[in-house]
């Protein structure tokens, strides 16, 4: 909690006389002066909020056996978790949450409460006598019969994901004593002097299956793949790229005086990337097949090589540099011929990265093979939407469209290759509703018997249990609290209804949801979604100033559609605060994402702005006469160039850890969006070329440890604005890491708006005692 003394209201001295003026918005409203508890309400509204709901439900899954499934319940702040019998509907705690948190802080050292403890999945093992989750990149394992718990290792996947997080070169090793044995268990290969060995099972023989690697092309041991007859194996040999690297010094450190100094590898849009080249070896012949790369020749990435069951070649997928081809390739087992299967491609752009259920960061490829690879259910947005596909596996050859319509698919859900049926999810199939909202669905691969399996209007997320029997569906919507419900999969029957959220508590404390609204964008036939979160103590009779949080990255949308109980901290001091998906976002049409390509600025601000005026015209009390805006990463891109590039319309910003320029930015990002090689466009978006064209008033917000973007992009944009003669405020915060998160960042957003919208000084906070939180989340 954060305590806040009483503030003295300064009196403005005219003519001798004292008198009390209330302060004057530069839109010339008249605002009723603030006090330093209004802001401690802002700052402390949304944990409060948050412990007023009861019993809602989140983070699904199911067991592996799949009759039981686990879900997270929130009430009063406090988590517990849930086990669900599917088949006799009982319902109890997973584990004993009491004891689990005594035996973890026993054995980290920490102070975990049972109520919070610092998870939210983890698997059932041992028949269920064994509880193992990850703390950060840790690995952990508790006894659900003694509730002792020992650390196991740091988690592969997580360090590996951390260590190629920006770095798509693998490091060569050489270490013998990592072995990858052939499925029939007579040899084993590994990695030596950067070449393919193999050993018999008894060690008697050592043979090397390659000549040609070295310290600057090396085979690489995690690419390894056998094929399952154990005839053949493929590895990727792989040519390092450049290793670019961003150094970083965190001045404040908590375990030392002196400053810490440390880089990571951070390849930036343009960067030479590793090339990866597919090699094959016969086992009986110990002769290594050439794969001619004429399919793939310039690769941003390929996949992993997947081999057919019946060992009659492997395949990989080709993600070409530019993004604007994204190829299956198949490789004979016996020849190494190589040939294309399926071909996407684009003049703009092929989203590469997964379709997975996130509304935020989803991308929009999908592959299911089908009978080892006889056919293939495939992912495209080729008619210009995102749908499902079915290939012939052996030819290539289209077999027929299944899913079709002007909608798109979110998720799949479960593949049923016996009834040949595909569960998914779906949004903007059903007309006359907010078109982000996803429904779950069933469909033949012949593409008929489309079937709705969520009516309910709402936001939808189903979870299959793995065998097919069961689903678990849970919806909301931003008005309406979270309901999680079991059905049976073959009738749709409801079998139990699981949880309904109450947030009665809430209501009565004067939450209200926030206000969806959508209105024409720059064609004046796409309908642009949105919300208006209202103001504390909201009075229809007034006008109130207008503060847009934005996120305009074409990774997702950002609008919220589900219930939360997050508030935005500015509503508290009087201020409307709305969230905008503008035209270059996903989850709509094809044509919808393309206006983002080589031109992140525009970032949907024709239609962004449109809203606001449709906003405004139907509203009386939303007043756009000095409006803000804020955000945060790409976000924070977005708000600076609102002042640059519509300064007729925005006037105050704070942009906090934005990659202002593109070019400095890491490459994976910049290059899907904005292209490759580098061009023009580049400088076109580059809000730091175009410094120069500031007008209104804007604050930079950096953290000294940005681990996502380099923080040299706040400090250039910095400078050039400062060799422009420009005007403006920075805050930088020692040891923060991306989005400089805590109060004191917070607070110098909500200081920052109050000054420069509402005509107001915040208080005089080195006068006034604030308990900011012991443990700031970017500490290191």
């Amino acid at each position: 909690m954060y305590k806040i003394a009483a503030l003295t209201l300064a009196l403005c001295i005219q003519g001798g006389a004292a008198l009390a003026q209330a302060p004057v918005s530069e839109s010339g409203a008249v605002n009723s002066p603030l006090e330093p508890a209004d802001f401690e309400r802002a700052l402390t509204i949304g944990d409060r909020y948050g412990r007023l709901a009861v019993n809602v439900p989140d983070g699904l899954f199911w067991t592996n056996e799949g009759e039981e499934f686990i879900y997270r319940r929130t009430t009063h702040g406090r988590h517990e978790f849930i086990l669900v019998n599917a088949a006799t509907g009982e319902k109890r705690p997973a584990f004993d949450q009491v004891r689990l948190a005594a035996a973890l802080n026993k054995a980290s050292g920490q102070s975990y409460e049972p109520g919070d403890l610092p998870f939210t999945r983890f698997a059932l093992t041992d028949d269920g006598r064994r509880l193992d989750f990850l703390i950060k990149q840790g690995r952990w394992s508790c006894s659900l019969a003694s509730y002792a718990c020992t650390y196991t290792s740091l988690d592969p996947a997580a360090s590996h994901f951390r260590q190629l997080r920006y770095n798509y070169t693998p490091p060569a090793q050489n270490n013998p004593e990592e072995r990858s044995p052939s499925p029939d268990g007579k040899w084993i290969a590994y990695i030596k002097n950067y070449n393919v060995f193999l050993r018999s099972k008894d060690g008697t023989q050592d043979v090397p299956l390659s000549w040609d690697g070295s310290e600057g092309d090396y085979y690489v041991f995690s690419t390894l793949s056998w094929s399952p007859d154990s005839r053949h194996i493929a590895a990727y040999r792989i040519r390092p790229g450049y290793k670019r690297e961003v150094s970083y010094v965190n001045s404040s450190t908590t375990n030392q005086l002196q400053p810490e100094y440390s880089s990571t590898v951070y390849p930036k849009a343009g960067d030479v990337l590793p090339l990866p080249q597919p090699v094959l070896f016969d086992i009986a012949s110990r002769r290594q097949i050439t794969i001619d790369n004429a399919l793939f020749p310039n690769p941003f990435q390929l996949s992993p090589l997947r081999w057919w069951e019946d060992s009659r070649g492997f395949t990989f997928e080709y993600n070409q540099r530019g993004h604007q081809l994204y190829r299956l390739v198949e490789v004979d087992g016996a020849t190494g011929r190589a040939r294309s299967l399926i071909d996407e491609s684009s003049k703009t752009f092929v989203d590469y990265r997964p379709l997975v259920r996130n509304e935020q960061d989803t991308g929009k490829t999908f592959r299911y093979d089908i009978g080892d690879g006889k056919e293939i259910i495939w992912a495209s947005e080729r008619d210009g939407y995102e749908h499902l596909y079915l290939f012939d596996g052996r030819t290539g050859a289209l077999e027929n469209q299944i899913t079709r319509g002007d909608w798109v698919v979110r998720a799949v859900d479960y593949v049923d290759p016996i009834k040949r049926e595909i569960w998914f999810e779906a949004s903007g199939m059903n007309p006359g509703e907010d078109p982000y909202f996803v429904h779950a669905y069933r469909i033949g691969f012949d593409g008929k018997g489309l079937t709705e399996v969520t009516p309910e209007r709402g936001n939808h997320n189903i979870e299959m249990s793995p065998d097919g029997r069961y689903y678990v569906d849970l919806w909301s919507r931003t008005d309406v609290p979270p309901h999680m419900v079991l059905y049976r999969a073959s009738d749709n029957a409801k079998l139990m209804q699981v949880e309904t959220a109450d947030i009665s508590e809430l209501l009565a404390a004067g939450w209200h949801p926030p206000v969806s609204f959508h209105s024409k964008g720059r064609d004046d036939k796409t309908d642009i979604w949105g919300v208006i979160h209202l103001p504390a103590d909201f009075d229809p009779k007034k006008r109130y100033p207008v503060v847009e949080h934005i996120y305009a990255g074409p990774t997702g949308s950002s609008v919220p559609k589900s219930f939360s109980t997050s508030v935005e901290p500015l509503t508290q001091l009087g201020f409307i605060v709305v969230e905008i998906d503008g035209m270059g976002t996903n989850n709509r049409s094809r044509a919808f994402h393309d206006v983002t390509w080589k031109n992140l600025k525009d970032a949907g601000f024709p239609d962004r702005i449109l809203w606001h005026k449709a906003a405004a015209a139907k509203f009386p009390w939303y007043d756009i006469s000095n409006v803000g805006i804020f955000g945060a990463s790409a976000g924070g891109q977005n708000a600076v160039g609102a002042l640059l590039f519509h300064p007729e319309f925005y006037k105050v910003a704070v942009a906090n850890s934005g990659c202002y320029d593109n070019r400095m930015n890491q490459m994976w990002w910049n290059e899907l969006w904005m292209g490759w090689p580098v061009g023009i466009e580049y400088q076109q978006s580059s809000d730091v070329d175009n410094a120069y064209r500031l007008q209104g008033k804007l604050m930079l917000v950096v953290g000294e440890m940005d681990q996502n973007v380099d923080p040299s992009s706040t400090f250039q944009l910095a400078d050039r604005l400062i060799k422009a003669g420009k005007d403006f405020e920075m805050v930088y915060v020692p040891g923060a890491d991306h989005d400089a998160p805590g109060a004191y960042s917070e607070r110098k957003l909500l200081d920052f708006f109050v000054r420069n919208i509402l005509g107001q000084n915040p208080p005089n906070w080195n006068a006034i005692p604030l308990e900011l939180p012991k443990n700031e989340p970017w500490r290191r």
